[in-house]
């Protein structure tokens, strides 16, 4: 299996046109059996990778996970997670802010779930959805209650945009390591998975007649996208542009990215100094004597 984090990766200040992002390429797996065996052995490498980020204590990572309706999101989360210690890892789904969450900036809802130090946190959506859903229907913007001065939508999503890069850069000098992935699907990819969701029964509670309303305004999504991925990859906190028309193929693109920023970090488990190992010396002798 052979996948390089880069061809995935946005580069800082590349403009984005998502019709030159392949949302399908050659699998890295040649059967059912190859891919669960490729995912098994990043799953295991990634068990103990968040064993040692958890005992090291120095770092947190935060997942994000974006995409259009049954591009797989929650399918990428659970296959390339599995295994992993829930005490260490929490995933939070972002839905239409409450009234309260209103009355404070885009940003603050989703900041009171970043993970701690020592921790994995994943946001299934996030603050980005302000400057993706929020732009392509506007009446969403005018109901936040800001004054009147700053529904300028010719220079709102800028600010917004530098507001979340700012964010993102003070996380990471604060020990924050931050991946983003955008779920890559075709229009017409996603009509079949829609049509699957409608003749599978088990699978209707996965669709509403809302999912239809939002495919109708799929050119203003990839706009909103390709805007977004443009302004807010960079170095420190980049954008992966993941084919996702082959759910597998994707499933391990994104953990191979995982374990590979987990690879990057200075991780080490805390030393043993010499009083500490006489402290353990005494207390098994006490076992053994029991």
């Amino acid at each position: 299996m052979k996948i390089k984090s880069k061809d995935y990766q946005v580069k800082e200040g590349e403009k984005v046109n998502l019709d030159k992002w392949p949302t399908q390429v050659n699998p890295a797996y040649k059967s059912k059996k190859k891919y669960k065996k490729y995912l098994k052995k990043q799953s295991d490498e990634l068990i103990e990778l968040q064993r040692l980020h958890y005992a090291s204590n120095h770092y947190s990572v935060l997942l994000i996970f974006q995409a259009m309706d049954a591009a797989g999101k929650d399918g990428a989360i659970r296959h390339v997670m599995s295994g992993i210690n829930p005490q260490g890892c929490q995933v939070f789904s972002f839905k239409h802010p409450s009234p309260a969450e209103l009355q404070h900036d885009f940003l603050w809802r989703a900041s009171q779930y970043l993970p701690e130090r020592g921790r994995i946190g994943i946001f299934n959506r996030s603050y980005y959805e302000e400057v993706l859903i929020v732009r392509v229907h506007p009446e969403i913007l005018r109901s936040q209650g800001l004054p009147d001065e700053l529904h300028n939508e010719k220079t709102i999503w800028k600010g917004r945009f530098r507001s979340i890069v700012a964010l993102e850069n003070h996380l990471h000098r604060n020990g924050t390591r931050i991946i983003k992935f955008f779920l890559h699907l075709s229009e017409d990819e996603q009509r079949k998975r829609f049509l699957d969701r409608i003749d599978e029964p088990k699978k209707h509670w996965k669709f509403s007649q809302a999912d239809m309303v939002e495919r109708g305004f799929w050119s203003q999504y990839m706009h909103a996208y390709a805007a977004c991925l443009t302004a807010t990859s960079t170095k420190l906190a980049p954008w992966y542009v993941v084919p996702a028309d082959d759910k597998r193929n994707a499933r391990l693109i994104v953990s191979k990215i995982i374990v590979d920023t987990f690879n990057s970090l200075n991780m080490h488990y805390p030393e043993t100094n010499a009083e500490r190992e006489q402290e353990l010396l005494s207390i098994r002798q006490q076992l053994i004597k029991e």
